[in-house]
C-alpha cells in the first residue's frame, strides 16, 4: 500500500492485528496496537475487542481485563462484544464468579445482555453442575424478553442431565416444540449423557435410535459414551451392536475403547463375542491382530494368577 502511495487506515491496521492474533502472534499484534497513534490513528472499540479476544483465547484473563480497562483512557466504552468475549473467557476457564462480575458490570454500564451472553453463562454453569443458576438465568432471559434459541435449551438440558435430572431435562425437550425449535445432535447427546450417568444403557440406546431417525449426525463421543455404559452394565451384546453400527459408517474406535470392550468380554466369559469383535475389526483393518493377541495373553495370565 505504501509503495503505491496508498495510506492505510484504522480498519487496515485492525485487519492486520486480527491476522496476527489468529496466527498466535499476540506480541506483534500488541506492538502494532502500540504504534497506532504514532501512525496517526486512534484505536477503535474493535481494536480493543480483537486484543481482548486474543488474550481470552490464550487464557490470559487478567491481561484481557487490563486491555478492557484501558478503553476508558481512549474515551471508548466496552460494548456487548467486549463483555461477551470476557464472559466466555472466564467461563472457559471455569471461573464463573469472575464471569458473573463481568455480567453485573455489563448491566451496570447499561449494556443490554443478549442471547449470546445468557447462553454463555448458562453453558458455563452447566459445565460445573450448577443447573440451578442456569435456570435462574433462563428465567431472567424470559422476563427480559431476550430471545431463547436451541443453544439455550441444549445448555439447560446438558446441565440437568449432568446432575442426573433426566425428567426435568425431558420437560425442556417438550418445550422445544412450543418454541418451534428442533432438537439437534447436541440435544440428543445431552439426553444420552443423562441416561448413561444413571447407568440406564437401554434408555440411552433408545434415544440414540431416535437421534438416528431424526437424521442427526452421530459423532464419536456419542458412540464412545454408549459403548462404555453398556460395558459398565455388562451388556456386551448391546456394546457390540453399537460398535458394529459405528463400523458401518467407517468410524474407527480408538484402542482404549476396544480394550475396555474386549477385556470386559473375556472377563465375563463371552469369548464368542470377543472373537466376533476381533474378526470384525481385523478384517476391517482397524487394528492389528497382534493387539488382540497381547490383550488375550495378558488376560489369561491375570486369570491364572
Amino acid at each position: 500500500m505504501r509503495r503505491c502511495r496508498m495510506s492505510p487506515n484504522v480498519y487496515t491496521l485492525n485487519m492486520v492485528m486480527c491476522a496476527l492474533c489468529n496466527s498466535g502472534k499476540l506480541e506483534k499484534a500488541l506492538e502494532l496496537f502500540g504504534k497506532m497513534e504514532t501512525l496517526g490513528f486512534s484505536p477503535t472499540v474493535s481494536s480493543f475487542n480483537l486484543l481482548i479476544a486474543a488474550h481470552c483465547k490464550n487464557g490470559l484473563m487478567g491481561a484481557a481485563m487490563k486491555v478492557k480497562n484501558g478503553m476508558g483512557k481512549k474515551g471508548l466504552e466496552p460494548n456487548v462484544v467486549t463483555y461477551n468475549t470476557l464472559i466466555h473467557g472466564f467461563c472457559k476457564e471455569g471461573k464463573l464468579q469472575e464471569a458473573n462480575k463481568v455480567f453485573n458490570e455489563m448491566k451496570a454500564a447499561n449494556v443490554s445482555p443478549n442471547t449470546v451472553t445468557y447462553n454463555t453463562l448458562i453453558n458455563g454453569y452447566s459445565q460445573i453442575n450448577n443447573s440451578e443458576m442456569g435456570m435462574r438465568l433462563y428465567e431472567e432471559m424470559l422476563k427480559s424478553g431476550v430471545e431463547v434459541d436451541i443453544i439455550t435449551y441444549n445448555a439447560l438440558i446438558m446441565g440437568l442431565c449432568n446432575e442426573g435430572k433426566t425428567k426435568k431435562a425431558a420437560y425442556f425437550v417438550k418445550e422445544l416444540d412450543k418454541e418451534n425449535l428442533v432438537p439437534n445432535a447436541s440435544t440428543f447427546f445431552a439426553l444420552i449423557c443423562g441416561q448413561c450417568k444413571r447407568q440406564n444403557s437401554e434408555r440411552a440406546f433408545q434415544i440414540y435410535k431416535a437421534m438416528k431417525r431424526s437424521g442427526c449426525h452421530l459423532n464419536y463421543d456419542t458412540f464412545k459414551l454408549l459403548i462404555s455404559t453398556f460395558c459398565k452394565n455388562k451388556d456386551f451384546e448391546g456394546a457390540i451392536e453399537v460398535l458394529m453400527e459405528m463400523l458401518e459408517i467407517w468410524m474407527a474406535p480408538d484402542e482404549d475403547l476396544l480394550a475396555e470392550l474386549f477385556e470386559g468380554l473375556l472377563l465375563s466369559g463371552k469369548s464368542y463375542l470377543a472373537n466376533r469383535l476381533r474378526l470384525g475389526t481385523v478384517r476391517g483393518r482397524l487394528i492389528p491382530e497382534v493387539y488382540f493377541d497381547s490383550l488375550l495373553s495378558s488376560n489369561q495370565i491375570e486369570t491364572r494368577s
